[in-house]
């Protein structure tokens, strides 16, 4: 099969891999319908996290059963699929708790960027779709299976509450993401943080009421006008950089909640400063399983559309391209066709 391989920095490749196999009895094989670039992997691809040596890379996926291991019962071969970017058993205490994403038992599907993958804890990680899903909807089920699901954890994190005022740090697509999150949940303002016109036009499109162009100590100063110098009830921190969380935390009012789910890369936090802000701060990996339900039944139902944010679409030989769309901004997120 055709899979996609990093190599080291800025060096992605389609090569001839072996096709994955049950190895276990809870395993599935999908052949991937859909998958696409993630701004993780741009840490990998920019050199950020280290590429030792060759490795698969992509952890996004929708696709059809091809195979299942003797002890899987909740999917068969031919059911569509969607899946969250970390395997879980789905029954363990943490899961039972919502936090799939530290399941005793979790595993980390990689290498999705290919023609087939296998996916550990088949069970507790998939969610079969009743019947092929038209066409037009697959973006946003693919959407689904990371992005979407971390910005509704974003806002979940953060506290969005009806009536309330939101910020969302970062213009990529888990932030447009968690505009839409935060609109669903009831949020009276939205306020997105974005320099980049083609992604402030989908952000209001998404139920952004406010754009603040600036950053840093000028984007604190900005949001803290918008709100009668108080700041916001939540914010969504949806980059991962220290000026990203610095804006964040800044932003928020006493009493008010950030959530924080862009991968940390040399954040550090005033646990003083921290301390006397009373602003609350929850984040981590996305516990995506718990959401896919309700996020389903929104896409089908027509009130979330975020395939969206897929504004380039490429065949898998072609990988390389949307790396580098997305590196140069040129993309915001790039979608894969094996």
């Amino acid at each position: 099969m055709r899979a996609t391989i990093i190599h080291g920095p800025g060096d992605i490749r389609v090569e001839n891999a072996p096709e994955p196999k049950i190895t276990a009895s809870t395993d599935a094989v999908i052949r991937t319908v859909a998958t696409c670039v993630c701004g993780s992997d741009l840490w990998s691809y920019r050199g950020i996290n280290p590429v030792t040596e060759p490795q698969p890379i992509g952890h996004e996926y929708v696709g059809i059963v091809e195979e299942v291991g003797n002890d899987v019962s909740t999917v068969r071969p031919g059911q569509f699929v969607i899946g969250s970017f970390i395997a879980s058993d789905n029954t363990c205490p943490n899961c039972r708790a919502g936090y799939q994403t530290n399941c005793l038992y979790r595993d980390f599907p990689n290498g999705c960027q290919a023609e087939y993958i296998r996916i550990p804890l088949a069970d507790g990680t998939l969610v079969a779709i009743p019947e092929q899903p038209a066409e037009e909807l697959i973006p946003s089920l693919l959407a689904l299976s990371d992005v979407m699901g971390t910005g509704w954890y974003a806002a979940k994190a953060a506290a969005v509450q009806p009536g309330s005022t939101a910020v969302v740090v970062g213009d990529g697509a888990v932030g447009l993401s968690g505009v839409i999150a935060a609109k669903e949940l009831g949020a009276e303002r939205i306020i997105a943080m974005s320099r980049h016109e083609s992604r402030q036009k989908l952000a209001l499109e998404f139920g952004a009421t406010d754009i603040v162009t600036e950053r840093g100590e000028e984007g604190i100063a900005r949001v803290r006008e918008l709100t009668n110098g108080v700041g916001a009830d939540s914010v969504l921190e949806c980059v991962g950089t220290q000026q990203s969380m610095q804006q964040a935390l800044q932003s928020t009012r006493p009493g008010g909640s950030v959530g924080f789910v862009g991968m940390p890369h040399d954040v550090q936090i005033d646990g003083q400063e921290l301390f006397f802000s009373h602003v609350g701060l929850r984040g981590g990996p996305a516990p995506v399983r718990a959401y896919l339900p309700d996020l389903i039944e929104r896409v089908f139902s027509g009130r979330i559309n975020p395939g969206k944010v897929f504004d380039l679409t490429l065949s898998l030989d072609e990988v390389a391209e949307g790396y580098k769309a997305m590196d140069e901004r040129r993309a915001i997120k790039a979608l894969l066709r094996p």
